[in-house]
């Protein structure tokens, strides 16, 4: 059941004319003069909240309890939220994890890393699209600590191609939006959606972002808002890392790991099981990490192995999370 006060907001919100900040007056002076009838009754709100029960939403007003208090401090904050899914996790720690389409395979394979063993303590928060954003959600989907905040309403899924992961979100995560339903995404919603992003969040890490890359509005806001900006740093020239290099100048904190996030909370990392490793994939392990990115062909060289015995080692390798193909049979350690 929704308050009167919650309903007047959704009244006021999507049934209303004026600009964001009308909208705040209105509701300043609602809350101080009183709630009539007139702000809770309207044939599209009683419609819109049918809906909402019938699909199983919600709509989460800057007026609920439980409304996350550190959106709610930004002056940006959206009056309304609409969720699918697992509401409780608007409660808890949340960290934000965001990279651009385009992302090279070695970081998609650190971020699913990071997200993962973040995700034991924070409710990763993140977009749907391709690259950085898929790497955290595939990383945190299965602690079920993970919200997915889109730039459409929540019966639009953008990109189509991600129909099915925005579902398996709904059903183990939360899904998150200011849209009304049926909105479509624009190039405008994006830039709105990522103030969403970065206000829900304690921090935000950018995995991957372009000189001008929309990822990079995402850390500008976690700036404003005083949030903890942190970056995985890039070779110079590639141009997917231009914008995280960028960050790290600045004074961005560097991450190679997630214990690099969580000491930064005082947050002890949880100890992994070893993984047990023959003496050829030890061998070119090693050689990864003292060297960096190589090509098969180098590796075979460097450890003495035959070109069959460091392929068979490097496919062991990425199969237990430890090595990552670079492209163009170039490979580098995790």
């Amino acid at each position: 059941m929704y308050s009167d006060i919650e309903k007047a907001i959704v009244n006021l919100n999507y049934f209303t004319e004026g600009d964001y900040r009308e909208k705040v007056v209105r509701l300043r002076k609602m809350l101080k003069e009183g709630i009539s009838e007139k702000d809770i009754k309207s044939k599209k709100s009683d419609k819109l909240f049918a809906f909402l029960e019938k699909k199983n939403y919600f709509a989460v007003t800057i007026a609920s309890s439980d409304y996350p208090e550190a959106l709610k401090a930004t002056d940006e904050a959206p009056l309304v939220l609409f969720g699918a899914g697992n509401r409780e996790l608007l409660k808890k720690r949340k960290f934000c994890i965001v990279g651009s389409r385009i992302t090279p395979s070695w970081a998609e394979a650190v971020t699913k890393r990071i997200s993962g063993e973040l995700s034991e303590t924070f409710t990763i928060v993140t977009g749907l699209a391709e690259g950085g954003d898929r790497a955290a959600i595939d990383g945190a989907i299965g602690s079920g600590n993970l919200i997915t905040v889109l730039p459409c309403g929540l019966d639009v899924c953008y990109p189509a191609a991600h129909y099915a992961l925005k579902d398996k979100i709904e059903k183990s995560g939360l899904l998150l939006s200011e849209y009304f339903f049926g909105e479509q995404a624009r190039s405008y919603s994006f830039h709105a959606r990522n103030r969403i992003l970065a206000g829900l969040a304690e921090g935000v890490l950018v995995v991957s972002a372009g000189a001008r890359s929309g990822t990079s509005i995402t850390a500008g806001k976690a700036l404003d808002y005083g949030r903890d900006v942190f970056a995985l740093p890039y070779n110079v020239g590639v141009r997917q890392g231009e914008g995280c290099n960028a960050l790290l100048k600045k004074g961005a904190t560097l991450v190679t790991d997630s214990e690099d996030i969580l000491s930064y909370y005082g947050v002890q990392k949880k100890k992994r099981v070893s993984v047990l490793l023959s003496a050829e994939e030890e061998k070119v392990l090693n050689v990864l990490r003292e060297e960096g990115e190589l090509h098969t062909a180098v590796i075979a060289e460097r450890t003495g192995l035959k070109i069959y015995e460091a392929t068979a080692a490097l496919s062991s390798l990425e199969i237990k999370n430890l090595a990552v193909k670079a492209g163009g049979n170039r490979y580098s350690a995790l």
